[in-house]
């Protein structure tokens, strides 16, 4: 029983971060500059001019990188709710294929 109870404390410390932070991401900034992704060698970049909002990743995404003024932070999932990592304008991160997303600002 104190397990159950442990892993239930677990949960809710964090979970409660993430729904936090979803508000924080629905603001909208609009950076200018670009965000450009690389997916495959097979197909051209995907780029973002003067992105706001949450945008979702293409499913072969691999290379995110950040042209913009503003910091990218980017999602483990397509709503902007799973946080990762956050990158400075002129710097680069990968990213994790099919469901991620991106966003701009704080």
């Amino acid at each position: 029983m104190r397990k159950v109870l442990a892993w239930a404390a677990v949960v809710v410390l964090c979970t409660v971060p993430v729904f936090a932070g979803s508000t924080a991401s629905a603001e909208s900034v609009t950076a200018t500059g670009r965000v450009v992704v690389f997916s495959t060698e097979l197909q051209e970049l995907d780029t973002w001019e003067a992105p706001e909002g949450c945008q979702k990743l293409p499913a072969a995404a691999h290379v995110l990188i950040n042209e913009t003024d503003e910091v990218v932070n980017t999602y483990g999932d397509p709503l902007c709710t799973t946080p990762g990592a956050s990158v400075q304008p002129g710097y680069g991160t990968h990213v994790a294929p099919g469901t991620g997303s991106f966003s701009v600002g704080a």
